[in-house]
């Protein structure tokens, strides 16, 4: 038996296999995160199926479907079958119709436990549209810092202790700055992304506030929704420091990952000519060329990372909190304090 499940069921279920029956160009512009992608109709056949539903007859159309499916039905069980082995699958088209149907009877027909989600896709992304168009429902703690402070670190090691923590550059994709896409592969589409957000979201409904690195709107080509971007702005913004030293002890680790990445690096570097000009930009490459990466990344702080943030290199009042990140151990330790004592005490209940 096919069990009909709305959009609110799906969160509870457990050990199930998503699959997502729609073209390849469908799943790869936005899907459930986790999902995985068996196409009933693949992007050709879609769009032949398309034409002849609009320009002949949808009849015409069901029996061109029809043929097309036939002969795909028993790869189609196996790869399912190999992917969810004894655990029951959920299956979602664009809007909970024919194509989810049709597969979801065929499944069950093999007797495998079978999941349809009802109003598919459409109210899924739906749901993830209405969720940020409304007021973020928690507050936000946002972390500040100049380039090579630490911020990813810290906020890794508090996410690993289970602080409510959300990466924005891990869910985009793209580290931020004109060096961020480097070696990092293609970003998720827009849509994909708020469905990633949403989905870390959803781990911390029982907190009252999430943790986030501070980031401009828009992250390569990604843009942060307007809802958690103003909660961003008006939240606490807690400062991190620390020595011009220990920042490009940071940066030396970061780049010289990326040198394997020479051309890419090199590119970035040129888009930086208008902002710190043709003389930095040729001792940037230089440095490069002799493999001064510890000079490279002192250059890069002085001279375009720092004007381009702003931070302060101290503690300074106009933050909420400050904490120096000459000691790891320290600033893990003074960013816990404050985190447990303001939260722990419901000073913010959830809206």
């Amino acid at each position: 038996m096919v069990h009909e499940i709305s959009l609110n069921e799906i969160y509870r279920l457990k050990n199930t296999v998503f699959i997502d029956v729609r073209s390849e160009n469908e799943y790869q512009e936005g899907t459930i995160p986790g999902a995985y992608n068996i196409p009933l109709f693949n992007n050709e056949e879609r769009a032949k199926i398309g034409a002849i539903y609009t320009q002949e007859s949808p009849k015409k159309a069901a029996e061109i479907g029809l043929q097309v499916v036939s002969s795909k039905l028993p790869s189609l069980y196996k790869q399912v079958e190999m992917l969810a082995g004894k655990d029951p699958v959920m299956l979602f088209c664009w809007r909970g119709g024919m194509r989810s149907k049709s597969v979801a009877v065929i499944l069950d027909l093999m007797g495998l436990s079978v999941y349809r989600l009802h109003g598919g896709y459409k109210a899924y992304r739906r749901s993830i549209v209405e969720f940020f168009s409304k007021e973020f429902p928690f507050h936000v703690v946002v972390l500040k810092g100049n380039t090579g402070t630490g911020k990813t670190e810290v906020l890794k090691q508090l996410k690993a202790e289970g602080y409510p923590v959300i990466d924005l550059e891990g869910l985009s994709n793209n580290r931020g700055s004109v060096f961020g896409h480097i070696g990092l592969g293609a970003q998720p589409t827009q849509k994909q992304f708020e469905s990633l957000l949403y989905r870390e979201i959803t781990n911390y409904v029982h907190f009252v506030y999430i943790l986030v690195e501070c980031e401009s709107k828009r992250i390569g080509r990604v843009t942060i929704p307007h809802s958690v971007y103003s909660a961003m702005q008006e939240g606490t913004q807690i400062l991190i420091h620390d020595s011009l030293g220990h920042r490009a002890e940071r940066l030396v680790k970061e780049y010289t990952q990326m040198v394997e990445r020479d051309i890419d690096l090199r590119n970035a570097l040129e888009r930086l000519k208008k902002r710190i000009g043709k003389a930095s930009l040729a001792g940037l490459l230089d440095m490069l060329d002799k493999n001064d990466y510890e000079g490279f990344a002192g250059k890069l702080i002085l001279e375009y990372y720092d004007p381009l943030y702003g931070y302060p290199n101290e503690d300074n009042d106009s933050f909420d909190f400050c904490i120096s990140n000459h000691s790891f151990e320290d600033a893990l330790s003074n960013l816990r304090g404050f985190l447990d004592n303001k939260f722990n005490l419901g000073t913010l209940p959830l809206k």
